[in-house]
């Protein structure tokens, strides 16, 4: 059961693969290009596991900041995490003792992964994205350790490569604006997060755009309810 869900799971996991793979090593090599051990990567990206949350973390800590202050702002501009459990409820009933774990490694992308795939049929719903939460979570420590590995030997310039991270989103959006019912919730998206940005500026956006998401999404859950479970059925 378990060996089929793996092999079920690991084919809709490789756009994350090669996502994860060179930022985890562009985190890798900022890393350990600011002083640090090597072994500081994989340490950070094991529990920390959070993308803009550790290159944040990195520039903070390099400039002085205290271990609390960074501890802060890396909950703040991963703050949108509480947002998707919200949604997660059905998917991970049953879980049992791997939801501690799913919890945890809720990223945007394995968020994006297990809320809209289809489980294959014949496989066990739980172990199925249990797998897609930890083949992402792999990718994600290989990255890293790579690029630190990489840092700590070569030197070089790792400008540009971050950008692999917001190409994945741009794909991961297409994707699910061409097999979406609905793409009334993606519009609703982009408008409240363009509104936020003029309201508050690039440095507070993320969270009132998720706000103003949560309740739109809400006021109108009769009209779009019916599409997205067809949307998401297993």
């Amino acid at each position: 059961m378990r060996k089929k869900a793996f092999k079920a799971a690991a084919p809709y996991t490789f756009p994350v693969l090669m996502g994860y793979l060179f930022l985890g090593i562009a985190f890798g090599v900022s890393l350990v290009s600011k002083g640090y051990h090597f072994c500081w990567a994989i340490f950070m990206s094991l529990i920390i596991y959070a993308g803009s949350g550790q290159f944040l973390a990195v520039a903070l800590l390099s400039g002085g900041a205290s271990v609390l202050t960074s501890a802060f702002m890396t909950f703040m501009v991963n703050a949108r995490h509480l947002f998707y459990g919200l949604s997660m409820f059905d998917k991970f009933e049953g879980m049992k003792a791997k939801k501690p774990y799913m919890i945890f490694s809720l990223t945007d992308e394995t968020y994006s992964l297990i809320y809209r795939t289809k489980v294959p049929e014949g496989i066990d719903k739980n172990w199925f994205y249990f797998f897609i939460a930890l083949l992402d979570h792999f990718y994600w420590i290989m990255g890293g350790a790579i690029g630190a590995l990489a840092g700590s030997l070569i030197k070089f310039n790792p400008k540009g490569i971050d950008f692999a991270m917001t190409s994945l989103f741009i794909v991961i959006f297409v994707e699910q604006w061409e097999s979406a019912k609905s793409n009334l919730p993606a519009i609703l998206g982009i408008v409240a997060t363009v509104a936020a940005l003029m309201l508050v500026g690039t440095k507070e956006f993320i969270l009132l755009s998720m706000i103003i998401i949560m309740l739109c999404l809400i006021l109108l859950k009769g009209k779009l309810e019916p599409k997205l479970k067809e949307d998401t059925s297993c």
